[in-house]
């Protein structure tokens, strides 16, 4: 999900050397596959609830996980591909993502699952930032098709297609928790080769040294990040529980088994998530984050609907609108971060950013699933979404109270 941002200097040196635009496909492959991988258990945790008789709050805990693994891998080795290289970083993300792979492959046990979801977790926080910073440099600033752009639809198409391929292929292929994972192998052995055939495209290596990744909220916009952390995180808070009990609700509450459509869902909270990053470039940055907040108090109140109800539509249409106002609070956040905070510091501050968003994405998460077992699906989902829209809606008075201040 993050997007770091990137030495243009070093950006256009690379340009000017006209790498093949074979390896720009290389590494914007295996950027997508190594986040659909992260995605991909998503329409299987219904069954392997049932292959392993957990709970509902394993489930989350399951999901949750992947998280911790995000934040540890950001706090450990944000700068790894600054230091050894875009190439080396990238080839052992790849190939984390066909370890997790296989280790879903093989898992017998909620132990196994949950050690398969940290090292997808590594992947993901290894993948993002060298595959963003590759891309940049390889494609360059003048190019017609911005590589922010190519690297967001890599991100998020991945996240989005992830979940939507191991659905269907649940539903239709043999052995519905060994078929995914065997195509989502070949394709990230795939990515993995391709990564290795390509060259590196970074100009300066500064060579390894271990050393946690500081957090940082730049005082010069601290109540802008803060703010955008927060309706950010919300709608990550949203995120997180559509793809942890989405499944739960289909099959509980509107009797659908088809895990396809569990995909289907996730597949439309993530697509909209990429498409508001876009429409925040278009939109007035004072306009952004008051339209983020509005969006995710009305997702909230389409969610809540749908419990309600037990409705497939309004689940449909709140994960959309949930998805266009999370892209636009995290486009609007990291937008702010890159041009207005201390250069100095903006590799820590986008990795401070993103640890909030992530910890918004597992905590919650976990907390659902402890009111699932305590209640019920219903109940918890409206508290849940309750406190969702009152939290967007504290944001949104806190900015109608600093502009009343000016």
């Amino acid at each position: 999900m993050p997007e770091f941002p990137v030495d243009i200097a070093a950006a256009k040196a690379a340009a000017r050397r006209r790498p093949t635009g074979g390896a720009a496909v290389a590494v914007a492959f295996a950027f997508w596959i190594t986040m659909a991988g992260t995605t991909a258990p998503t329409p299987l945790y219904p069954l392997y609830g049932r292959a392993f008789a957990f709970s509902p709050i394993t489930v989350t805990v399951v999901f949750a996980v992947y998280a911790v693994g995000v934040v540890a891998g950001l706090l450990l080795f944000g700068r790894l591909s600054d230091q050894i290289g875009r190439r080396p970083t990238l080839l052992i993300a790849t190939a984390l993502s066909l370890v997790a792979a296989a280790i879903f492959l093989l898992a017998q046990s909620v132990t196994v699952l949950l050690l398969a979801r940290v090292v997808s977790g590594f992947s993901a926080a290894l993948v993002t930032g060298a595959a963003t910073a590759a891309l940049a440099e390889l494609i360059g600033p003048d190019a017609r098709v911005r590589p922010a752009t190519i690297a967001l639809f890599a991100n998020m198409g991945g996240l989005a297609c992830g979940t939507l391929l191991a659905g269907i292929l649940a539903d239709l292929a043999p052995a519905p928790l060994r078929t995914p994972w065997w195509v989502i192998g070949v394709l990230a052995l795939l990515g993995l080769l391709g990564v290795a055939t390509s060259r590196e495209s970074a100009t300066h290596r500064s060579g390894f040294t271990w050393q946690v990744q500081p957090l940082h909220i730049p005082g010069e916009i601290r109540a802008e990040f803060l703010r955008s952390g927060m309706a950010a995180g919300a709608g990550f808070a949203v995120l997180g529980v559509l793809t942890a009990v989405t499944g739960l609700f289909l099959s509980t509450l509107l009797h659908q088994s088809s895990h396809a459509l569990t995909g289907l869902v996730v597949f439309i909270a993530f697509a909209c998530t990429a498409l508001g990053q876009l429409l925040v470039r278009a939109v007035k940055s004072a306009v952004a984050l008051p339209a983020a907040c509005l969006g995710l108090t009305t997702a909230a109140a389409l969610i809540a609907a749908a419990l309600a109800t037990t409705s497939l539509l309004p689940l449909l249409a709140g994960a959309a609108v949930n998805g266009l106002a999370t892209g636009v609070a995290l486009g609007h956040g990291v937008g702010a971060i890159t041009t207005r905070s201390a250069p100095q510091y903006r590799g820590a501050s986008v990795s401070t950013f993103f640890a909030i968003l992530y910890a918004m994405l597992a905590v919650p998460a976990i907390g659902v699933g402890v009111l699932i077992h305590l209640w019920s699906l219903a109940p918890t989902g409206q508290i849940f979404s309750l406190v969702v829209g009152v939290l967007a809606m504290g944001v949104l008075l806190s900015l109608r109270g600093a502009r009343t201040k000016r």
